[in-house]
């Protein structure tokens, strides 16, 4: 959803500071004042319990009480590392995950640290929002970043008609959740959420941090409700992305929540909308907004740019998360006569960048020169957001581009940038850092071209992760032209290559700026899992011949267990990877 954009930001905030390799600690270096560990005893039972299948639960109760949980098995104790309030959210969903174990959850009053929206559940919808065997609960948590469980209430009997549900997580999270609880309640029966409607929307009313969090609703026809959702909720995915207020539709009524400005946003983008049905919208005063960027499209490309019944268009909003449309002035013609429309793109300042630019690349490809006349390189110190412009030689655009775009998409998403080509131009937008990764990545693939790359030390890079393959193992990693290494950056969103050091040893470097963790199948960490068992595979076929030991370090070695216990982890205790 839209708050998904938001949350990006954040964790890339975060990602920032753990980027050495400890991923163990994703708040190493600012711990709160009241920090400290506390631990459970628990049993055989409750351990698989809390685990979950491959981790998950475990990572799930991290996630929403941002505690750091450690789990023992030997010893079957739980440590829960935090600031006092991680603490005591995350001992209390453990409690309430174990508690699941044995029977109904019972919840009392103290169970709430502002974290927790109960909501009644008529008992004929219960299964249905429950899903086969917790799917779609477990779907929702997924999605919004939340534990939910049924539970019971305080000392009382079981009230027949309804069960309570509890869902636990911060303000948005809980928020979104709840009306996609709502939303499927709704369907099954009809006619329940007009009961406890003001409840809903005058819940955590100015509860965020800043202190403008709220729900606005709007009513819709049965014809209008399915132009608001569009095809499989489609345009109300857009409208929550670009607007990042939570979108959601129960019954007939569209609920909109999150700060001031963000359901204002929303609303507004909803009456350009449906002011679209009544013909042309122009968006007055759109130079003086903070929330769109408009791209003089040339008439002879409008088509081009619209795709069959706006399917260009469409996919452009869907991969960018933002809302786009061309606007012109009642009684104009728009510009027929050989002159440019504006198409005007809102959303985050990422993602309207990164769709005017792949509009700019489809207009070039389309009327060469319409961008690229004149245009010389330029790069910025900028701290924050800003674009850089690199000029590429002719014969080597086709590489660094890759099949399908294969290749500029890879070194995209490794750097966390965003990387267009105009012409011959490669536009790099982005944190100063992320563009500074992505130029450097851009370097090395072009040396590749030609020959061996050096990177005589890179101990002080926070993106990247070393490992020394054995000799044996090199042609079986790299594959077949590269192809196994291509196919580990697909799946996992890095940029690998094998490269020198000062010594002229050779050496895998896996880049990214995501470290990743243990249960993500992207990020570095992820990528080194699939070395890993490469490697592991071809000693074994080999009859375990030669060094076997698979060294890997971080962007630091020292934080990181020694190599021997980690290679018999990865024997037991993953799954090796389906085949892409």
């Amino acid at each position: 959803g839209g708050s998904r954009d938001i949350s990006c930001g954040r964790e890339r905030g975060h990602s920032r500071s753990r980027s050495r390799s400890d991923h163990e600690a994703p708040h190493r270096h600012r711990k709160p004042e009241d920090y400290g560990v506390d631990t459970i005893k628990i049993t055989d039972d409750d351990a698989a319990f809390i685990l979950g299948k491959g981790g998950k639960t475990k990572e799930k109760i991290a996630r929403v009480s941002e505690a750091e949980i450690e789990l023992f098995e030997r010893d079957l104790i739980l440590e829960i590392r935090g600031s006092k309030v991680q603490r005591r959210r995350a001992k209390k969903y453990c409690e309430g995950v174990m508690a699941q174990r044995t029977g109904p959850v019972n919840v009392t009053e103290d169970y709430n640290d502002d974290d927790l929206t109960m909501l009644q559940v008529p008992q004929e919808t219960v299964g249905f929002v429950t899903g086969r065997a917790g799917n779609f609960l477990r779907t929702i948590e997924e999605e919004w970043g939340t534990l939910m469980f049924f539970c019971e209430v305080g000392k009382g009997g079981r009230n027949k008609d309804f069960e309570k549900l509890a869902i636990f997580g911060g303000v948005r999270s809980r928020r979104g959740a709840e009306l996609k609880v709502l939303n499927a309640v709704e369907t099954k029966s009809p006619g329940y959420f007009s009961k406890i409607r003001e409840e809903v929307v005058e819940r955590d009313r100015g509860k965020d941090s800043t202190g403008t969090w709220g729900t606005d609703t709007m009513t819709f026809q049965d014809d209008e409700l399915s132009y608001a959702l569009g095809k499989q909720g489609g345009t109300r995915k857009k409208l929550e992305r670009a607007s990042q207020a939570i979108v959601q539709y129960v019954g007939h009524v569209a609920l909109f929540s999150g700060t001031r400005p963000e359901r204002r946003r929303a609303k507004e983008y909803m009456k350009w909308l449906f002011g679209q049905l009544e013909g042309p919208v122009y968006v007055d005063g759109w130079e003086e907004r903070d929330d769109c960027t408009v791209v003089h499209v040339p008439s002879d490309c409008i088509g081009y740019i619209t795709g069959n019944r706006r399917a260009t268009l469409g996919r452009m909003e869907e991969e960018w998360g933002t809302l786009m449309f061309f606007m012109n002035k009642d009684g104009e013609k728009g510009g027929r006569q050989g002159w440019s429309e504006q198409l005007i793109i809102f959303g985050s300042a990422k993602s309207r960048r990164g769709a005017e630019l792949k509009c700019m690349n489809e207009i070039e490809k389309k009327a060469p020169g319409t961008f690229t006349r004149g245009l010389r390189e330029k790069i910025t110190d900028t701290r924050g957001f800003d674009t850089d412009r690199i000029q590429i030689k002719e014969d080597e655009l086709s590489y660094v581009i890759g099949k399908e775009a294969a290749t500029q998409k890879k070194l995209a998403t490794a750097a966390g940038a965003i990387l267009q080509f105009i012409g011959r131009f490669a536009f790099i937008a982005g944190s100063y850092k992320e563009r500074k990764r992505c130029k450097e990545y851009i370097g090395w693939l072009l040396q590749q071209m030609r020959s061996a790359v050096t990177i005589p030390d890179v101990s002080s890079r926070e993106d990247c992760t070393e490992m020394h393959i054995p000799m044996n193992c090199k042609g079986w990693v790299t594959g077949n032209r590269g192809s196994e290494l291509r196919r580990m950056e697909q799946e996992t969103g890095v940029y690998m290559f094998m490269a020198l050091d000062g010594r002229g040893e050779e050496r895998l470097i896996i880049f990214s700026h995501d470290p990743g963790s243990k249960a993500s199948p992207v990020g570095r960490m992820a990528a080194e899992r699939l070395v890993n068992e490469l490697v592991q595979e071809k000693l074994r076929d080999d009859g375990g011949r030669g060094d076997s030991r698979c060294p890997s370090r971080g962007g630091d070695s020292r934080q990181r267990s020694p190599p021997p216990r980690r290679r018999s982890e990865s024997r037991h205790g993953r799954a090796p990877s389906p085949p892409p």
